[in-house]
């Protein structure tokens, strides 16, 4: 999933080696090991098929402080899972465990102004824009959500 530019155009741009992925996927299990929070597989529920990552990190990316004091809510699906409502059903799933976690909390994502999928994704979870800014030289869009904020159905 990481090596395909069409899933990854919009948070690298640039395609992962088989070293980047696997120090992503290091990169997961360690926040599970340390932080007590990380990325989930996203499966399908039949045929047990890889579409995807979603949950939460504290990657320290020096935004500002408020930004890096919150669990930061990320997902990614496969090419072939994307449109389908999986990662609406993934991320609501993600977010009602983090809701339980941090019932007074707030989760924080970015993302790319031109990723129109995943800002509508956001939205339906609802995630509200903050500000824009720039991530590592690129146009990026903070949002925030607070915990327990109303969600909308997936369709």
């Amino acid at each position: 999933m990481w090596s395909d530019i069409d899933v990854v155009r919009h948070v690298t741009g640039v395609p992962f080696t088989k070293e980047e992925a696997w120090a992503r996927l290091l990169r997961s299990a360690g926040h599970w090991s340390l932080m007590g929070f990380g990325y989930w597989v996203v499966s399908e529920k039949h045929s047990g098929a890889f579409l995807g990552e979603v949950g939460f990190g504290q990657y320290k990316r020096g935004i500002d402080s408020s930004f890096d004091a919150n669990p930061e809510a990320g997902w990614m699906l496969t090419a072939a899972a994307q449109g389908k409502g999986y990662g609406t059903e993934a991320v609501q799933a993600a977010l009602q465990w983090s809701d339980a976690r941090w019932p007074q909390g707030e989760t924080v994502c970015i993302i790319s102004p031109a990723n129109e999928a995943s800002l509508a994704l956001a939205a339906k979870c609802a995630f509200k824009e903050l500000r824009s800014d720039t991530y590592k030289g690129k146009p990026t869009l903070v949002l925030h959500r607070k915990a327990n904020a109303i969600v909308i159905s997936a369709q």
